[in-house]
Order: C-alpha cells, then structure tokens, then sequence
C-alpha cells in the first residue's frame, strides 16, 4: 500500500524545519501539481469521482485561507466546523457510489449538492449561527481525549463514521479507489487539525496529499484493467506479452484450453460459465516450477515458465490438469443469465457435479521458434493436437 509511506513522508515533512527549508520551492508548487494532475487524469480516465473530490479539497482550501486565515481563527468559528463537519461525508459518498460522469444527470446531482453546501456554509459565515453553531459544536465525546485538535465532537464523528463506512465497504468490495478515499481522509483530517489562529498551517499540503492518494488510485486501477483479468484476476495478455519480450535465451509456454466450455455455456448458462473460469483460473494460479499463469482470452489460459526446457515443465502442467480434473465443480442453483433473457435449464439439477477439465499444448523456445510469437504458436498447435487426441491431456 504506497498510502501509509506517503502519509509518513507529508508529517515528516511538517515537523521537520531543516526539510521545509530545503524542499520550499517543491512545497509550493505541490497542491498546484496535484490539482492540475487530478483534473487531466481525471478527465482522461474518466473518474468522475476524483474531479468532485479535487473540487471538494479546493473549495476547502480556498475557503479556509481566505475568511479562517484572515478574520482570525479560533476553535468557535461555526464555518471551520461545518466545512470539517460536511467534508469528510461527501467524500464517503464518493467512495460509496460508483462512477456515473460528472454532466449527466447524477453527475449534476452531485455538483448540485456541492454547490448547496458551499452556500451553506457561506450563510453560515455572514449571517448569525444561532442554532447550527449550537449543533456543531455539541459535546458528543470526552473532552480530555481530542483536546489537541480545534474539531469540535459533531466533526470528528464525522470523520469517524465515515471511516467506518469506507472500510465496510472495502471489506465488502475492495477496490484500490475505496481504499485511497479511505486513507485520505487522514490528511484531510490532519489539515483541519493544522489550522491555527491567523494561519492555516500546513493544511493545504495535507489537503494536495489527499488528493496525490485519489491520483495514485486511478493510476494503479488503470494498471490493473490493463494488465490484469478483470473477471479471474490473473495477468491479461498484454501483461503476458510483454513478459515474454523480457525472457532470455530460454523459456517454456503452456497453452491451456477449458474442454467442452461451448456446452457448459449452451447447458448452464454464461454465468456458470464465469465461474468455471474461475475456478480453473484459481487452480492454475497454484502452477509450481516457478511458472505464472495468465489469462489469454476466452476459455484460454496460458502458463509461462522462464528459464526452464519443456520437459522440466512436463510434471508441473500435468499436475496442473489434475488438479483441474479433481476439483470438484458443484451446481449451486439454477442460474439465470444476465446476458439472456431466457431461464437457461440445465440437464443437471442443483447440488449436481459439472465435470471440468482441461487440455493444455507446450512449447519451448528452440532453434525453430525464436521469437515469442512462435513460441505460442507452436504450444497452440500442440494444444490441438491434445484436442483431437481426445482432450483432458498434455501435448509438447
């Protein structure tokens, strides 16, 4: 998790004075980076979601250097409060939601609600409190515990709960984007708490650190829909391909085929199918030999093994095929599949076994295939040789 070094680095940063000094120019021009890379990664990518948090971090920070830092700042002021109050919520509503652009009709939705808490607050900081300033600064926790930051109790609950419903929802659905709003609320928080009177601090820089944390995120989600499966979790091709124009003079692949998949889906529908998939994806994952499976395409897998001959790789891939073979494939239930209309029936009924197996074609790199492509091809044409031999086999 690169979001616990980079949290140590931004308080080592503001406690240490000989760093301040010598990182000065870079501290400057760090909140305008990460806004600037936020907003071109965001539109790119299409993260609608780190556009309205880089809105949200902004909006903040503007508001807190221009009526906290100039009017004077003490721990009453009812606007601090509500902004530290409303913050750390929006962005678990972020983090809870899914993508849904930014001018479409949620998208609106949400810059809507934004908008209406920005002229909340604003209200809040040129009329006369009264009953909110009662409300945000009510006494919910004990006094001793957080006397050492100027949030009052409403706000840290805030903050608090919010924590709370980003970690259910990482424990539900872990995503590298939930878990980097979840971590970003602790230098959000450390912002708040590094206001002072007549200053803001370092809460811009905690603010940008918020934001490099959702930059990372999209980076590193964008990665894995590159390079990994998104169905079985293994490396995708292009992760495979470019592993194979990293190997040296000597190298083995196995090209492995789910036998019968067309009447597995014909039978038990796409989503049985799915999850044969998997289960054979998670079985070739365990591939010793010091081997990577990969997922190629279809019902296709391939299994790479740098540095070792084709006969080294023999044992490992057919202890791969039994392994495939012995598992045992239960039919839970009578599934209705998302991508057709029609109930599929399946000529097996629930609690029933779906027998899996799998061929698999092997291949080395020689005199006659030189190039990675060859390779493939060759283990692709050993694969058929497995298929017409009667499947369920392993074929160099």
């Amino acid at each position: 998790m690169p979001e616990i070094p980079i949290i140590l680095a931004a308080l080592l940063y503001t406690q240490w004075r000989d760093l301040q000094r010598s990182a000065g120019v870079i501290a400057f021009y760090y909140p305008y980076a990460m806004f600037g890379a936020g907003l071109l990664l965001g539109w790119r990518f299409h993260r609608s979601r780190l556009l309205f948090a880089l809105l949200l971090f902004a909006l903040v920070d503007r508001s807190l250097l221009t009526f906290v830092a100039s009017r004077g700042f003490t721990r009453d002021h009812v606007a601090f409060q509500a902004m530290a109050f409303l913050l750390p919520l929006n962005l678990a509503a972020l983090a809870l939601t899914a993508e849904r652009g930014v001018f479409t009709p949620p998208g609106l939705v949400r810059l809507g609600a934004i908008l209406g808490q920005v002229a909340l607050v604003a209200m809040l900081e040129r009329g006369t409190p009264g009953p909110a300033a009662a409300l945000l600064h009510a006494r919910l926790l004990p006094p001793r515990l957080f006397a050492w930051t100027p949030l009052a109790d409403p706000a840290l609950v805030a903050f608090f709960v919010s924590a709370g419903l980003m970690v259910a929802g990482q424990l539900l659905s872990p995503t590298a984007t939930g878990r980097s709003f979840c971590w970003s609320l602790l230098p959000a928080f450390l912002g708040f708490s590094a206001v002072r009177p007549g200053s803001p601090g370092f809460s811009t820089f905690y603010f940008a650190t918020s934001a490099l944390l959702l930059i990372i995120a999209v980076v590193e989600a964008s990665y894995h829909m590159a390079y990994q499966d998104g169905l079985t979790g293994l490396p995708a091709r292009r992760a495979l391909n470019e592993a194979l124009l990293r190997l040296g003079s000597q190298y083995t692949v196995g090209m492995v085929d789910v036998d019968h998949f067309k009447r597995i889906n014909d039978n038990h529908g796409h989503d049985v199918g799915d999850q044969v998939l998997k289960m054979v994806a998670a079985k070739l994952a365990q591939v010793g030999g010091g081997g990577r499976a990969y997922r190629y395409g279809g019902e296709e897998f391939a299994v790479l093994f740098p540095g070792k001959s084709a006969q080294e790789c023999l044992p490992e891939l057919e202890a791969l095929r039994q392994l495939v073979e012995e598992a045992k494939f239960i039919l839970r239930s009578r599934i209705r599949s998302k991508r057709k209309k029609e109930k599929i029936l399946s000529d097996r009924g629930p609690g029933q076994r779906v027998p899996v197996t799998v061929s698999i074609g092997v291949a080395e790199k020689d005199a006659r295939h030189t190039k990675p492509d060859q390779v493939v091809k060759a283990a692709d044409r050993a694969l058929y040789r497995a298929k017409d031999g009667g499947r369920n086999q392993v074929q160099a």
